[in-house]
C-alpha cells in the first residue's frame, strides 16, 4: 500500500514538473515577439541610449505588484507593442525594490507600481504613466513620449 503511493506521489510530481516546463516554454515563446528588455541596469541602458540615439523605455515595477504581473503577462508579450518599442526605444525592467531600483524609485518619485516612464539619453524623465494598459494604449504612450524627444 505504502509502495502505490509513492509512486502515485512520484508519477504525480514528475506530471506537474512536465505541465510547468511546458508553460514555461510557451510563455518563452510569446515574449519573443513582445518587448525586449534588459533587466536591471540602468547604467547600461543610458549608455546604449546614448550610443544609438534612442529614448529610454523603463518598467518599473515590483514583485508583488499584481498589474505589474499583468503587463508581463498580456501587454508586454504583445508582438506590435515588441516591435514598436524594439525599434524605438532602449527598454530596461528594473524591480524598484532592488539593485538601483531604491535611488531609482527615489530620483523618479515613484508613488505606484507599475509606473512606465520615458527617459532620454541620460536619464531624465520625459513623460510617464502609472498602472496597468493595453498594448494599444502602451503604443500610443510611447508615440507620445517620441513626440516629446527633443531634435540633435
Amino acid at each position: 500500500m505504502k509502495r502505490k503511493i509513492v509512486i502515485s506521489a512520484l508519477l504525480l510530481s514528475a506530471t506537474v514538473l512536465g505541465l510547468a516546463f511546458i508553460s514555461t516554454n510557451n510563455d518563452d515563446e510569446k515574449a519573443k515577439g513582445g518587448i525586449q528588455f534588459m533587466e536591471s541596469n540602468w547604467q547600461k541602458a543610458k549608455e546604449e541610449a546614448k550610443k544609438q540615439h534612442k529614448l529610454i523605455f523603463l518598467d518599473a515595477y515590483a514583485t508583488w505588484c499584481g498589474p505589474c504581473r499583468m503587463l508581463k503577462k498580456q501587454t508586454f508579450p504583445n508582438k506590435e507593442a515588441g516591435d514598436f518599442f524594439n525599434k524605438n526605444f532602449i527598454n530596461v525592467a528594473m524591480d524598484m525594490e532592488k539593485g538601483d531600483g531604491p535611488a531609482l524609485s527615489e530620483q523618479f518619485r515613484i508613488e505606484a507600481y507599475p509606473t512606465l516612464i520615458i527617459a532620454d539619453e541620460s536619464g531624465n524623465a520625459i513623460t510617464y504613466t502609472k498602472g496597468f494598459i493595453e498594448p494599444k494604449q502602451l503604443i500610443e504612450f510611447g508615440q507620445y513620449g517620441l513626440s516629446l524627444k527633443k531634435k540633435p
